[in-house]
């Protein structure tokens, strides 16, 4: 359906628009991947973000808050998207071709920090997919994607220390999972990856 914005809203809107799109989209883009694991879908709800940012952006008072407020209209479309579909999000499956989302960030020095390096490899990945999706959206909100507590408390409208709480139980079951189902060495670049165990055979 076309959006029809009157003249003198739509330059309003439009001020800046196309360098918060170029500055975000990348970003959102491997969010919402990330939550729904559905490319073709993924790409609608990429252009329904950005759709609604334009059409409700003179709303935003605060300029602190765009990146949270972006990312907030992503996470609620990718939620009704599921919803829809009436798919759970932590049953989502995983892309059969890995999307590489850990970006930017620093060498693990433990097993309990592996999650936040970028070079981690498809099988962390598929751990992470296990996670509720309360988990791993704050896990890539603050390991992958660098926002600071308050930021995510804004994206998922709670409180600062109920961010804490969700993050350290986060890490707390996915370093459970990692230990449970992987090996960690690190490879010939010094990176360090992990593998899933052998299945034993009976």
């Amino acid at each position: 359906m076309t959006t029809t914005v009157p003249v003198e809203r739509g330059k309003r809107a439009t001020d800046g628009f196309f360098e918060i799109y170029d500055a975000h989209q990348g970003g959102v883009r491997r969010f919402i991947q990330a939550t729904i694991r559905d490319a073709w879908a993924a790409d609608d709800l990429v252009q329904e973000t950005f759709l609604r940012v334009l059409n409700k952006i003179d709303t935003l008072k605060d300029g602190s808050k765009l990146r949270a407020w972006i990312y907030s209209i992503a996470l609620n479309l990718c939620r009704d998207h599921l919803r829809s579909r009436n798919v759970r999000p932590q049953e989502v499956a995983s892309y059969p071709e890995t999307v590489q989302l850990m970006e930017h960030m620093p060498v693990p020095s433990s097993t309990e920090t592996a999650l936040a390096h970028h070079q981690m490899n498809a099988c962390i990945q598929r751990k992470i997919d296990m996670l509720p999706e309360s988990f791993r959206t704050v896990l890539w909100l603050y390991d992958v994607n660098g926002f600071s507590q308050y930021e995510i408390a804004q994206v998922l409208d709670i409180t600062v220390e109920n961010v804490k709480v969700r993050l350290h139980r986060a890490r707390k079951s996915l370093k459970k999972i990692l230990q449970t189902h992987c090996i960690f060495e690190r490879d010939e670049r010094d990176v360090l990856v992990c593998e899933p165990l052998p299945r034993t055979v009976l």
